[in-house]
């Protein structure tokens, strides 16, 4: 059983302290490492909705030489409401609701901004988080300027991007919104303080789908149709039946375009195939946009394992993973792709693919300091590998034509993190991990200092170290990795005493300071309520004003 059978464990988010274990940690790492997770312990139906925790681990040791790993609960205002009256709290297919609305769950990934840490979600605006404490600070704009996909008395449905980008040269941070019936969408500006954002409606374009990521070069912002598709018979109840769709679009907006106060702007269209979740721009496009597409053919997010599920090979699915969505039905694909917004062409530049080792493309690593992303030179990539128990027989029938069983391997395979050159997709260096290994989300460390706050002295991809947390059911370690070979294998191995697990990681980031959030002026919970807080009775209201009074102190 070579998926961690504690990954989705309901126990306590606690502290830990972290020793190094194996191999010699280097003296020039520096900065935090950053982690976003779902809490188990609200029982989402689907493993990735439970309310947002963040993680925090200095990569220096204190005096003892500990290093002192720090997760807490993001005490939002859906949160806060939701420990007042739990029972009025339902868990669905697609998030949780209440009577105030729906959970923003803010738990996907860490975003950090200068000294400043948020953290994200697809169904809810970005959150603001202390860096030293890991509290909640405040949400991004008001609930208006966003339009809700679904409004409500306190806590909107707000259909956005759970990757937003940060410009290192306008000095702001863009992200969309989605009409979730129509996939009609616009740009989000938010300029760093004050309670509201800027919006333009994008004409004539619609993503189908979803949006979880954008990405961005100097003079554009690249959105593309995500492959999540919302089931509405799921919602009441029924069994799944929808598959992602095989394609979609590619939007390309100017920058300069998107003028101070909102409207509306122009796009390029392009379509691609195969389907897509994470994409990486490179920043310089003095010769046309080129973006990293990770491509997901038969990886349906949003099909989640059951009690009652066969797996890929028609055994029962082991109800210790019940909530983890189902992993990859097709080898993983990674291309580079350069779109000419001019001539409205896209053509292929290289393309990665290992049907026997690199299945499960999950998640990556980049150089995210403007030097790095103008001239980035690796992209590393973790491929969890093929797991049959992980994949269920409902979405293999929904996706009947275009699965190829006969690549299946004929067991489970190893997690690979690889390092690919960033222009041609060339594997430079491989490591492979053992079978019961689940590693998670790497991060790119930069070596020394460069000229950005961001950057290391030779910037890139290769010059430092990338840290990667392994999910293992004896205990959870983090893992520190040469960057420029990480055939190597971990430099050094920090972790836990031995038992000791923790549950699910998603994305992470690095940032190379943890200081106290900024006095600036931000929204304020009582900020959103308004007369739409009548619909609720009222001690639902009294409930309310008394944490929208909470967060005011």
């Amino acid at each position: 059983m070579p998926v961690p059978r504690s990954i989705l464990g309901t126990q306590d988010i606690g502290d830990l302290d972290l020793a190094v274990v194996a191999g010699a940690w280097p003296d020039d790492v520096r900065g935090h490492f950053v982690v976003s997770t779902s809490d188990q312990r609200t029982h989402p139906v689907h493993a990735f909705f439970g309310d947002g925790i963040i993680a925090r681990l200095p990569l220096r040791p204190d005096a003892d030489g500990r290093f002192r790993w720090r997760a807490r609960v993001i005490d939002t205002p859906s949160v806060r409401l939701r420990r007042r009256r739990p029972e009025l709290f339902t868990a669905g297919p697609v998030g949780t609701s209440s009577p105030w609305g729906f959970v923003n769950a803010a738990n996907t990934a860490p975003l950090p901004w200068g000294d400043r840490l948020f953290a994200t979600w697809d169904a809810g605006r970005p959150v603001e988080v202390d860096p030293v404490t890991l509290g909640f600070v405040a949400e991004v704009g008001h609930r208006d300027d966003w339009r809700p996909a679904i409004d409500q008395a306190v806590l909107p449905l707000i259909s956005t991007s759970a990757h937003p980008v940060v410009d290192p040269e306008r000095g702001c941070l863009w992200t969309v919104s989605r009409d979730v019936m129509t996939g009609a969408v616009a740009v989000i500006r938010y300029a760093g303080e004050g309670g509201r954002v800027e919006r333009w409606d994008v004409e004539g374009a619609a993503l189908p789908q979803a949006t979880h990521t954008i990405t961005q070069t100097r003079d554009w912002l690249v959105l593309a149709d995500t492959a999540y598709k919302i089931d509405t018979d799921e919602v009441f109840g029924a069994d799944r039946t929808v598959a992602n769709n095989p394609d979609g679009p590619v939007l390309l907006v100017r920058k300069d375009d998107l003028r101070p106060g909102g409207g509306t702007v122009a796009c390029k269209e392009f379509r691609i195939a195969p389907e897509v979740n994470h994409f990486y721009a490179k920043y310089d496009d003095s010769g046309g946009v080129q973006v990293v597409m990770e491509h997901t053919p038969g990886v349906d997010i949003g099909m989640y394992l059951r009690e009652d599920d066969l797996d890929a090979f028609c055994r029962p699915v082991d109800p210790a993973l019940r909530g983890m969505y189902c992993h990859g039905m097709t080898p993983a694909l990674t291309t580079v792709l350069l779109f000419d917004p001019e001539t409205g062409t896209v053509s292929e530049r290289a393309r990665a693919r290992d049907p026997e080792r690199w299945w499960q493309a999950e998640l990556s690593a980049i150089d995210w300091s403007i030097e790095g992303q103008t001239a980035p030179t690796r992209h590393h990539l973790v491929y969890l590998g093929f797991h049959p128990e992980a994949i269920n027989q409902r979405a293999l029938r929904n996706y009947t034509g275009r699965i190829d069983a006969d690549l299946f391997p004929p067991e489970e395979t190893p997690a690979v993190l690889v390092s690919h050159d960033r222009d041609d997709l060339r594997p430079l260096a491989e490591w492979t991990f053992a079978l019961d290994d689940y590693p998670t989300s790497p991060s790119f460390v930069p070596r020394g200092r460069g000229g950005s706050r961001y950057a290391g002295a030779d910037p890139g991809g290769h010059d430092g170290y990338l840290v990667v947390a392994v999910h293992n059911d004896d205990r959870f370690r983090v893992e520190l990795f040469d960057a420029a070979d990480v055939g190597r294998g971990p430099l050094a191995v920090l972790a836990p005493p031995p038992g000791t697990t923790v549950p699910f990681l998603i994305h992470s980031a690095w940032m190379p300071e943890a200081v106290p959030a900024p006095d600036l002026e931000r929204l304020a919970f009582a900020d959103d309520l308004d007369a739409r807080l009548d619909q609720l009775p009222p001690d639902l209201q009294a409930v309310t004003r008394e944490v929208a009074a909470e967060l005011s102190r």
